[in-house]
């Protein structure tokens, strides 16, 4: 897969998507990174550390969150990607479902659309991504947790995200899938789906793991966001185990040894091992 000009062996490796979030109310690091000083310093400090993507998002998509304006959305992104993709060579995502926003973004150098809601929330948002010949990751949602069988449902409703992006001329390997945990799904819904990641490769396309810091976590451990770091890392080596190609983390550096730790393990497997 290409992201950006970089090639990205994601049948091979897990890589890292750093976030940088230029919101004030984010679940864990809102208002943090709003000047665009700040977010800078930190994309650099993430890319020091090894983050092979950014992923700027302008608008909080916590539980509860308030919706900002696509205008307010592109004052808050735009500035930065513009500026990231003028000092660092790397691909840089914009965290948007709104195709005002895709546009602006795509229009200032951003390489990759990640669309919490796959295409399904703006009709607009996959011809303007094919148009544009970005990669997008494509999120499981829905506004209720209400299945008639899970993990079918599940399927089907990413097959559906999946064949809205190919209508609208988006390339297969231009594509990869998020299961959305914590969005649209009970805490025993989001455990299962992080359990069974490898049902999403029946779908023969890359998987992100978003698990960063969030609710399931807090409520596994009894944790708030800012400590849950090492629920991080465990899901990000489960990440791993189950081939994913990217995880979308907020703590660079430790994630990288986990995954580093994690992928020197993995030709000792059972019935992988030479010796």
């Amino acid at each position: 897969m290409i992201i950006g000009g970089k090639e990205f062996d994601t049948k091979h490796h897990t890589y890292i998507m750093g976030i940088l979030n230029v919101t004030p109310d984010s679940l864990s690091d809102g208002g943090k990174y709003n000047d665009s000083d700040e977010a800078l310093r930190h994309a650099d400090e993430m890319i020091r550390d090894g983050a092979d993507v950014i992923d700027v998002g302008g608008e909080s998509t916590r539980p509860g969150h308030i919706q900002v304006t696509d205008e307010e959305e592109i004052r808050r992104v735009v500035p930065v990607i513009r500026a990231l993709k003028s000092r660092f060579d790397i691909p840089v995502s914009v965290d948007t479902y709104k195709s005002r926003v895709a546009q602006a973004a795509l229009d200032a150098g951003a390489d990759l659309v990640n669309d919490i809601w796959g295409l399904k929330y703006d009709p607009e948002m996959a011809g303007v991504i094919a148009k544009s010949g970005a990669a997008c990751c494509l999120m499981h949602n829905r506004t209720e947790a209400v299945y008639q069988e899970y993990l079918t449902d599940f399927l089907s409703d990413m097959r559906e995200c999946v064949r809205l992006a190919e209508e609208a001329g988006i390339p297969k390997d231009k594509i990869i899938l998020d299961p959305g945990v914590g969005f649209g799904k009970t805490y025993e819904m989001n455990m299962e789906i992080i359990s069974r990641l490898e049902i999403l490769h029946e779908l023969g396309l890359p998987v992100l793991l978003g698990t960063s810091r969030k609710s399931v976590i807090g409520l596994t451990l009894d944790l708030p966001p800012q400590e849950r770091e090492e629920g991080t890392l465990v899901t990000t080596v489960w990440a791993v185990q189950k081939r994913c190609a990217f995880v979308r983390v907020h703590d660079v550096k430790k994630n990288l040894r986990a995954i580093q730790m994690a992928e020197a393990l993995l030709p000792y497997e059972a019935g992988n091992s030479t010796k």
